[in-house]
């Protein structure tokens, strides 16, 4: 039996293509449902284990991605939303009538994620988003309850069966980003 990672790609990665120009995202609601609009096509696209991230019932991961800010827009029904924990670094802004994250945005002008919103792609019935690419926190899903740590080498073999390299952090190119940043705020090296 193979081992379930999400409903997005437990039967494969979907490729996404090179034109998308973006779409909507639409939460659970079935009356007055909260909408998001995205113009362009997301990045970085990953498998989430952590322990904060929405993540669809029996899913083990969430599949969460991120846009610049400035391309997201909330289109429908945005009273609904609630930031689900003030205290997070990344403020995830949920449905208060379904639960669902709709997008996650960080106000923190020193993060190193500053201008990127997290958003779920799977919350959209457009076809042609990014592909994602990596798993992330794989670790976390025992914090989570979604695994015990004997069955962390056949999720790892399946994240891998499924071309998602297993990181218990972010990937390289993401922690490169954070390590540029941080140097670059400490003088360490040139703006």
């Amino acid at each position: 039996m193979s081992v379930s990672i999400h409903p997005s790609v437990d039967k494969g990665v979907a490729p996404g293509s090179a034109t998308f120009a973006g779409g909507t995202l639409t939460c659970h609601c079935a009356t007055d449902p909260v909408t998001v609009t995205i113009k362009g096509n997301v990045a970085h696209n990953h498998a989430c284990g952590c322990t904060k991230c929405w993540k669809p019932k029996g899913a083990a991961f969430s599949v969460v991605a991120v846009v610049g800010k400035e391309n997201l827009s909330v289109t429908a029904n945005g009273q609904k939303l609630k930031v689900a924990d003030a205290a997070a670094a990344i403020q995830r802004h949920a449905c208060t009538g379904c639960g669902v994250h709709m997008y996650g945005r960080i106000e923190n002008k020193g993060h190193p994620f500053h201008g990127l919103d997290f958003v779920h792609v799977e919350l959209s019935k457009d076809k042609g988003w990014a592909a994602p690419e990596f798993a992330a926190f794989v670790s976390s899903i025992i914090e989570a309850g979604a695994a015990r740590p004997e069955q962390m080498a056949a999720v790892r073999a399946r994240l891998k069966e499924l071309k998602l390299e297993p990181y218990d952090c972010l990937s390289p190119v993401l922690m490169d980003a954070i390590a540029t940043h941080t140097a670059k705020a400490k003088g360490v090296l040139a703006a």
